[in-house]
């Protein structure tokens, strides 16, 4: 298969490429700097001149190709992509040695002051070049194993083969045998302990985390179990979570091994473990058969949220994982009714992210309507057809790489094997077309229809505020109910449905999201506090953006202005250069 051009990477992995890292670092919280080595073992074609690595934000000191001090060329630095490191090679060089030091600024780290300081790093999209000179491509993949000293009394760990407990001297050794891509390397130092929770799964937290984090979790041997079920052995031997600080970014970060999780989904109630669903079935897509380039996002996003609505379905039963797809539905409709106003051709399964940020296209599209792309599939062939058509996927492309003309091809050839499969499928309409197509399927859910109906009988007084089913709603019907509520309802009755159900003090952190949106569109005073308190303390880019687009679009800019002073210097950059952007910071 021909490599896809990345416009992300200045790499040119056909004339040399990297197949395994070894990495050598100290990691200093007083500078908030890592110093290390890179030694890479490479391959070059037969008429390579040199091999070029994607950097930003690094300092190079000195360079070594087989051993030998070697000359170095940096080149000028792009927005966002940073510079390429050009190093002369011939063809049968073996090693390219990189000593480095990394910036306190570097936007793939966050550093989390404190009595007891943590680290962690966020590589995705093209961040892994803030932190260590790499071929920072999807397309390109490395094992490695890394030699890591942290200040004693912290914990090391990386997307690898992990310890479960501190060391007496501060170093820790890893190793992952499997080849990934640059944008799964990961790296987190802090405060944590170990709990196992089944025989290939367990999870880290700091020591106030732990236990709810161990009875969070505590199904995720099952999840493991069910997803094999599904697509195949799991191929990455342990599957482990490490629940970081909640500046984190994301939900979740898929990092091979070790999953990233944002402590927001610690509800007490074990509600909100479609996130370690959805990171799981990154095992298999992303993580074994990975998007080649970022305009090929949605082969990671829209696979892993189909598979996750199976591991749903399969451990929690079809009324929940039918729930989370109608809410996802409901997400994407209003996320491209605002895109098709701005830009439809990102409403598109392929993206054209040539000389953007590839994080543009983090959105909806790859995720959702990709999801509602297979699922159209599995309904046109039948579920049996599909699951096996997936399996077999899986297996033959293990550890390769995917871009979206190849998978029409690997499609046509292996599951809509005839004329009348294709033009059913209205395959173009969904990969290059703009919108949701005619033939999406219809997601229903009678639980859900039923919260429509409470909803709007409820903002025309048909139903008291005492009389709805509340207490006995699960998550999704709560977070529907309140994403639902009518512009026409008041701030009085909003306060009498706080009064009687104490939403603004839930510790359901979604549900907690979706109450505050409302309260800042129709001016509850009395949840400002909490809203304060709550983007000052929780970095999760995916509740950040609506809670401060309503205070701008509520007319309440002052206040968002004065919450993001406060907030921001507790944010990752993925975060940051969001919000500056939405709130015009220079």
């Amino acid at each position: 298969m021909k490599r896809a051009t990345d416009f992300h990477s200045f790499s040119k992995p056909d004339e040399a490429v990297v197949t395994h890292l070894k990495w050598l670092a100290n990691v200093d919280f007083a500078t908030r700097t890592i110093t290390a080595t890179a030694i890479y073992t490479i391959e070059t074609s037969a008429d390579a001149k040199r091999i070029i690595l994607d950097i930003r934000e690094l300092e190079v000191n000195s360079v070594t190709v087989d051993g030998e001090a070697a000359s170095f060329e940096i080149g000028e630095e792009q927005p966002f992509l940073g510079s390429p490191l050009s190093i002369g090679v011939k063809h049968g060089t073996k090693e390219v040695s990189i000593s480095y030091k990394t910036q306190p600024g570097a936007d793939a780290f966050l550093w989390v002051e404190g009595e007891k300081p943590f680290l962690f790093t966020q590589s995705q999209a093209i961040l892994a070049r803030t932190w260590i000179p790499c071929q920072d491509s999807p397309g390109v993949r490395f094992t490695y194993e890394a030699l890591v000293k942290v200040p004693k009394g912290l914990m090391a760990l990386m997307s690898a083969v992990n310890p479960t407990e501190k060391s007496d001297d501060g170093y820790y050794s890893f190793k992952m045998n499997q080849p990934i891509p640059s944008y799964l390397l990961a790296l987190a130092v802090g405060d944590v302990e170990f709990r196992s929770v089944g025989e290939h799964t367990g999870v880290y937290a700091t020591p106030d985390l732990i236990d709810a984090a161990e009875y969070e979790f505590s199904e995720m041997e099952e999840l493991l179990v069910a997803a094999e079920g599904l697509y195949g052995k799991y191929a990455w031997e342990r599957y482990d979570l490490l629940v970081l600080p909640a500046a984190f970014p994301f939900g979740g970060m898929e990092n091979p091994r070790l999953t990233f999780a944002t402590p927001t989904i610690i509800a007490g109630d074990r509600s909100l473990v479609s996130l370690v669903a959805h990171e799981l079935a990154h095992s298999w897509s992303g993580n074994l058969v990975t998007n080649s380039t970022w305009d090929d996002f949605w082969l990671n996003e829209g696979f892993t949220v189909y598979f996750e609505q199976r591991i749903m379905e399969a451990v929690y039963g079809r009324e929940i994982s039918e729930m989370l797809a109608t809410l996802s539905f409901q997400g994407l409709s209003e996320e491209i009714e605002i895109m098709m106003e701005l830009n439809p051709n990102d409403t598109h399964l392929r993206l054209h992210l040539k000389d953007r940020n590839p994080d543009d296209g983090m959105t909806a599209i790859a995720y959702d309507k990709g999801y509602l792309f297979l699922r159209m599939l599995e309904e046109h062939v039948g579920r049996e057809i599909f699951d096996n058509f997936l399996k077999t996927y899986f297996a033959s492309n293990a550890f390769k790489v995917m871009d979206t003309d190849n998978f029409i091809e690997y499609l046509n050839a292996n599951l809509l094997t005839t004329k009348d499969l294709r033009e059913g499928g209205n395959i173009s309409a969904w990969i290059d077309g703009a919108g949701i197509p005619d033939n999406c399927p219809i997601i229903k859910s009678d639980r859900i229809k039923k919260v429509d109906a409470a909803v709007l009988a409820w903002s025309k007084r048909s139903i008291l505020t005492e009389n709805l089913d509340w207490e006995n709603w699960l998550y999704q019907e709560r977070y529907r109910f309140l994403t639902n509520i009518p512009e026409s309802v008041d701030v009085t009755l909003l306060n009498e449905l706080n009064k009687q159900y104490n939403i603004s003090e839930t510790g359901n952190n979604e549900i907690l999201f979706a109450w505050l949106e409302q309260a800042i569109l129709k001016g509850h005073d009395a949840s400002y506090p909490r809203l304060e308190e709550f983007l000052i303390n929780v970095g999760r880019r995916k509740f950040l953006t609506p809670l401060y687009k309503a205070m701008l679009d509520s007319d309440q800019t002052e206040m968002a202005n004065h919450i993001y002073s406060l907030a921001r210097p507790n944010y990752h950059s993925v975060a940051t250069g969001t919000m500056d952007e939405l709130l015009g910071v220079e």
